[in-house]
Parts: C-alpha cells; structure tokens; sequence
C-alpha cells in the first residue's frame, strides 16, 4: 500500500469515502482478481471492496450496513448515558469538557448512520458532504481529546470560559481543516476532465496520521496522571484496556474486514466490530475519567439543629 492512498484499504473495508474518491486501480472481476491500470474516467462510483455487508429492503427502502447500524443505534445510547452521567456529577473537574466531547461523539454516531446506512446513498449529489462531515466530526473528537489529556495536569481551570475555549477552539479547527480537505479531495473531479484518480495523500494525512497524534498525545497524557500524579494504577489499567479496544477495532476494520465478510457469507463485515470496539473504548474514557477525578467541593452545605442551612468553606490538602 502506497502511503496516501486508498485503493488498498478501500478493496478490503467498505468505507464511506470510497464511494467518492476514484483510483487507477479497480477490483471489477471478483473476489481475486484485479485490473491494474484501470482507466476510470468515466466512472465516478469509487473504488469497490472485494466483499461488504449484504444491504437489506425495509418498506422499499434498501438499508445498508444493517449490523452496523444496530450497533450505532446501541452506541447512541450508551453516548446519552454517558453524557448524563457526566452532567450529574456537577462539581466534578473537567465535566463541562467532557459533556462537551461525548456530544461530539454523539454528532459523530449520527452522521456515520447517515453515510452508512445509506440515508444519503452513495451517488447522490449530497453524500460527498456528508462523509466530509463524517471523518470532520472524528477529527474534532481526536483534537477535543489532545486538549482533554492535559486537564489532568491542571494547567489552566477547568470548566472556566477560557478552558471551554481551548476545547471548542480545538474541535472547530479539527473540524474545519477536515472538512476542506475532504471535500476538496471528493469534488475535484468535477473541476477536471482527465481525472483519473484522486489526489487523497492530505486526506491521509489528516485522518491517519495527524489524528493519531493526537490520541497519542491523550493517551500519553492520562498514563502520566493516573501513574504519576494520582498514582491509581486502575485508572491506567482503564487506559490500557481503552487502548486495547482501540487497536483491535482498528484491526479488525482495515485488516480483517473482508475475512470476517467472507467468513460470515457477507451479514456483516469489518465495520460492525471496528464500530463495537470503538463503543468500548469510548467507554473506558469515560471510566478513566470518573476513576481519575472527583467532586471538587469548594464550598460545602450542612444543616444545623434548627434546620437552617449554613455555607462552611471547606479546603482539600
């Protein structure tokens, strides 16, 4: 696989951004053969996987990537258990910023049923914006979790206008650099007759490389506070096992995909469990969270004998 391009991680896992970026090389004859120098000038359907989900009909309507979709559908609830949890805690250290990314993350589902599940179907004229949203929404999460993995440390106030700032000032320059980078990256055909293939090395980059670096960072970042800091060991063993879904939900995505397809007679496909591991690990996050912080009572509220409420100030050493 050549660095920057899709062709090789689009013939093995049905992405969304492959039904819009085009390639000199495309799989057209089966599961294992290939034509090499493929000329697609004409051809603006992407660049087909050797084996994906089977769609289903519902009331006339197809429905792609139907396992996908239930557990995006359990994922949005687990999201909207997890932001409540997190607004309950109201004195806790860096609820606001978390509240903050779990709706991101919740965006994020929203859109991957959009462009997944075929609600906008590849080939319309507004799927190239959608995805662009899609892998925008990821890079906002990913640059949100940079910021997040140095509250910890305790280097600026959480919760204040200017810590909020840093987090959504983060999340929108994410956002916004992925999205232009995407979308240019899907619609330049359009500008070009003799397009043959898309120029996606920037889009590589962004999604590949620059947001892992920035979950590195948040990863690096809570293994110093839980090690070092707080010294609580099953706060970085809630990291680990985070970075353990992680890594297998992208395994099972971009290595294994059209094994498991194939395996399972094409019900399900790579997606489903990269979808499934990565529920999970956004679930440790929030458990490395709620193991690593706590109410952070300035001010507590007693009751005396008469039953009238006094404000005591208490300090934590």
């Amino acid at each position: 696989m050549a660095f920057g391009d899709f062709a090789s991680i689009c013939s093995k896992t049905p992405l969304p951004l492959c039904s819009v970026v085009k390639s000199s090389k495309h799989l057209v004859l089966g599961t294992q053969q290939t034509m090499q120098d493929f000329d697609p000038k004409n051809i603006t359907i992407g660049i087909l996987p050797k084996c994906y989900a089977r769609s289903i009909d519902v009331a006339n309507t197809v429905v792609f990537q139907i396992g996908n979709a239930f557990v995006n559908i359990g994922a949005l609830g687990v999201i909207l258990f997890m932001i409540y949890s997190t607004r309950q805690k109201y004195t806790a250290i860096g609820r606001s910023e978390y509240s903050f990314f779990f709706e991101l993350c919740l965006g994020l589902i929203v859109f991957t049923l959009v462009v997944d599940c075929g609600v906008s179907p590849p080939g319309s004229r507004s799927y190239p914006y959608f995805v662009a949203i899609q892998i925008a929404c990821a890079s906002a999460c990913c640059w949100t979790m940079s910021v997040l993995g140095f509250l910890g440390f305790r280097f600026w106030e959480d919760g204040t206008h200017k810590s909020m700032a840093l987090v959504r000032g983060a999340a929108f320059i994410g956002f916004v650099i992925s999205f232009l980078v995407a979308i240019f990256s899907f619609k330049a055909w359009d500008t070009a007759s003799s397009f043959t293939s898309s120029n996606t090395m920037g889009l590589f980059i962004v999604m590949y490389v620059i947001n892992a670096l920035a979950i590195f960072c948040y990863i690096l970042c809570q293994l110093v506070v839980s090690i070092f800091v707080i010294s609580n060991l099953w706060a970085a063993g809630a990291v680990l096992v985070g970075v353990f879904f992680l890594f297998a939900g992208q395994l099972l995505t971009y290595a294994f995909s059209d094994s498991i397809c194939i395996g399972v007679k094409h019900y399900l496909d790579g997606l489903f469990f990269g979808s499934l591991c990565n529920i999970f690990a956004l679930m440790m996050i929030y458990k490395t969270w709620d193991m690593t912080t706590d109410d952070d009572l300035e001010f507590s509220v007693s009751v005396n004998k008469d039953h009238d409420l006094d404000n005591t100030l208490s300090y934590k050493f």
